[in-house]
């Protein structure tokens, strides 16, 4: 049975990692899927890959989200699935973060996921469900995070009050957390492979079940988050999925 048979779902940066494997499972169980990404090329090949539509646009940038809405309203009508997944990471000490860098990860990973939210409002569904990717360092104290999990802790918020002000449509929001996921982000710090090996082994020290996710756990989540059948009085959540790293 296809789960989501007739349902129109948005991914934003569902080129790759947790966001490509989510728009996988949902075009695996019938759903329309609609996949963003800043980078026009690896978008491309993405779509092409998944056989899905996508719309090139940046979520930091609200023109962009106003193109993306227009486009899905005008090709779907309708949204069932909004998964803001887009965003952004870099971990610097407090004492030398720039400017470009927090206006950045704050533009990304709390503004434009505020306003993608904002923005769809109209052509989302009754019914429909709302499912932000957030972090569990929004809920540690890691040094060289203070950045990105200010962001990350700002989007459960914004998930918290968005889940009471639109229950009466019986919209449903949630966030996942993940931990640390197998994904190519990691490649995108710089770090040589023998680097990233041992920051792999460091990180893997701290999560009680002594491993890492994958890209595909935590899509499984995002889906079953997702589907009314499933989760019909869950709203208002938060998910980590990072191995018991948060308790520990």
């Amino acid at each position: 049975m296809n789960a989501f048979e007739n349902k129109v779902a948005v991914v934003t940066g569902g080129n790759s990692g947790i966001g490509f494997a989510t728009a996988q499972a949902l075009k695996q169980q019938g759903a329309k899927v609609v996949i963003t990404g800043r980078r026009k090329e690896p978008l491309h090949v993405a779509a092409k890959s998944l056989e899905v539509d996508h719309y090139h646009g940046d979520q930091g940038t609200l023109a962009d989200t106003d193109g993306l809405v227009r486009y899905v309203a005008s090709h779907y009508g309708k949204v069932d699935i909004l998964v803001v997944n887009a965003g952004v990471a870099a971990f610097q000490p407090i004492a030398v973060t720039s400017e470009e860098t927090f206006d950045t990860m704050v533009g990304i990973n709390f503004k434009g996921a505020f306003f993608a939210v904002q923005k769809f409002l109209p052509i989302l569904q009754d019914g429909a469900a709302i499912v932000m990717i957030s972090s569990n360092s929004a809920s540690m104290s890691t040094p060289g995070t203070s950045v990105y999990a200010a962001s990350k802790a700002a989007l459960n918020t914004l998930m918290r009050i968005a889940a009471v002000e639109f229950a009466p449509r019986k919209i449903r929001v949630n966030v996942v957390s993940p931990g640390p996921t197998d994904t190519d982000i990691v490649h995108k710090f710089g770090f040589d492979e023998q680097t990233l090996k041992g920051m792999r082994e460091a990180v893997i020290r701290q999560v009680p079940l002594s491993k890492t996710g994958t890209a595909n756990d935590v899509a499984s989540l995002i889906l079953y988050l997702a589907n009314n059948e499933t989760s019909s009085f869950i709203t208002g959540g938060e998910f980590f999925i990072d191995g018991g790293m948060t308790i520990k």
